[in-house]
């Protein structure tokens, strides 16, 4: 058992509604301070088997609970959620070094609302019979079987509920295999859901690596769903171990997105969004880190932005006075700073920032922006999940398009302008899973939501969430012929 502030949490593997320990363990430390505070079940190809079978063994009776009774059990997981709110907020904060305060009023309400939403969204899931040569067409969404679910660790719990709540909410079993760098929060989610009464083997956490645990959980062949949250490198290892059962796959991926600003744009709200893209100190697959900016206002700009960016407040997560916290890992820091030094030395100009804050320590990476960047540099062109951004100008509407659309990403993009019209033009034009207009990170679970070219495959997101982890079935019945 571990224990953050004033909160226990189970350290080990939640499997078939028993805590199941390893012989190995692993250290899970905070960002904030570098401290160990737990020392996880480090799981394999064992504990993935254990945890299909059991979900495999909960599936026929959880497939056959009523809609009605699988939603009351979610938003009864939501209400332990919300009962729990601040003891989940300081855990993953602890744990992943993002800000208290969003964790507070956003993160955790998100939580809550996931399984709301898509308890509701499962009570009203239909399609209208319809007719075909005098025959009914019935549609129905079938639970698929056991789900396998791998999770990031840049906002683990709202995240993984994402994917946790709508399987559920389409009657099938799930196996989550949380990031390593931030397992706490999945271990108290599966407190509540006993607590909702969610029945045994429907919910099971594997803790662990991706290569020792993930790994065989993908590729067993009673998975029947994967949904990842992640890097493009590990999806392709995923994909290929899916392909050998036909597994489906809903892949959300990395993004390189652009922050499209013309001159007719109102350029306090222009800065506003731009700065706001250092938001969980960059670790956001959203983010608009390309900041693409009409040449006659590029200068202008680029001073309101420095004089904005100079107010965040950099430090300790849980003070709530923090805007930028630390980044996750030192790992990961010490690749956002090879990214920032090879620009550098490809000639790129750091206006702000360039490197850690070494007041606060090593995983504290102050908030940079690049000009002088060439278009076919790497970091113009890669992903580097860091508090990270470049500025290139343009002249014209066919050359912001052509600079938003010119990386092998595609997952979101932001548009700032004056001109409704420019906007329907611009956006109709852009290669992303979503655009904003004049704001950013609005987002409705109604929605679909994924990414093109390598930010992902498929959608999710109201319907298409229980289209991706439901067997969409049609039946057709012929008129007449009954005996009685």
């Amino acid at each position: 058992m571990a224990t953050v502030g004033d909160v226990t949490i189970q350290e080990d593997h939640w499997i078939g509604g028993a805590w199941v320990s390893s012989p190995a363990t692993f250290d899970d430390v905070s960002p904030i301070d570098g401290q160990v505070i737990a020392r996880v079940a480090r799981g394999g190809a064992k504990e993935a088997e254990e945890a299909v079978r059991a979900a495999t063994k909960a599936f026929p009776a959880w497939a056959r609970t009523s809609r009605e009774e699988r939603a009351r059990l979610l938003h009864a997981i939501a209400d332990g959620v919300e009962k729990r709110l601040d003891r989940l907020a300081i855990v993953e904060t602890t744990d992943n070094g993002a800000l208290l305060r969003s964790h507070l009023r956003g993160v955790m309400p998100r939580v809550a609302h996931n399984f709301r939403f898509f308890a509701d969204w499962l009570l009203g899931l239909g399609h209208d019979d319809f007719e075909t040569r005098g025959h009914r067409n019935h549609v129905s969404w079938d639970p698929a079987g056991v789900c396998a679910l791998i999770t990031p660790w840049n906002a683990p719990l709202m995240l993984a509920t994402w994917k946790i709540a709508p399987a559920l909410a389409a009657g099938d079993t799930v196996v989550l295999k949380p990031a390593e760098w931030s397992p706490l929060t999945a271990s108290l989610l599966a407190e509540i859901t006993v607590e909702a009464g969610l029945p045994d083997g429907v919910f099971n956490v594997i803790q662990g690596y991706g290569e020792e645990v993930g790994a065989p959980l993908v590729a067993h062949p009673d998975v029947r769903r994967i949904s990842f949250t992640g890097s493009v490198p590990t999806a392709r290892h995923i994909a290929r171990a899916a392909a050998a059962n036909l597994t489906p796959l809903s892949l959300e991926l990395g993004g390189k997105s652009p922050l499209i600003v013309f001159a007719d744009a109102d350029l306090d709200l222009a800065v506003n969004l731009a700065v706001e893209q250092y938001d969980n100190a960059g670790q956001v697959c959203l983010a608009a880190t390309r900041l693409l900016v009409e040449e006659s206002v590029a200068a202008e700009f680029t001073e309101r932005f420095v004089a904005k960016a100079s107010t965040l407040r950099q430090g300790d997560p849980r003070d709530l006075a923090t805007d930028i916290g630390p980044n996750i890992h030192r790992e990961h820091v010490e690749r956002i700073d090879g990214f920032v030094r090879r620009a550098v030395a490809a000639g790129a100009t750091p206006v702000i920032g360039g490197g850690p804050d070494t007041d606060l320590g090593g995983l504290y990476y102050r908030p940079t922006l690049f000009t002088g960047v060439a278009p076919d540099s790497e970091i113009v062109n890669e992903e580097v999940f860091g508090p990270v951004l470049t500025l290139q100008t343009f002249r014209t509407e066919d050359e912001a398009v052509a600079m938003a659309n010119s990386t092998k990403f595609g997952l979101a993009a932001t548009l700032a302008t004056g001109s409704r019209e420019r906007a329907d033009r611009v956006t109709e034009r852009l290669v992303a899973g979503t655009v904003w207009v004049n704001c950013f990170f609005v987002r409705d679970l109604q929605a679909p939501f994924g990414g093109a070219r390598q930010s992902g495959v498929g959608r999710e997101g109201g319907d298409w969430s229980f289209d991706f982890y439901c067997d969409v079935k049609n039946t057709v019945t012929a008129p007449g012929g009954w005996n009685g």
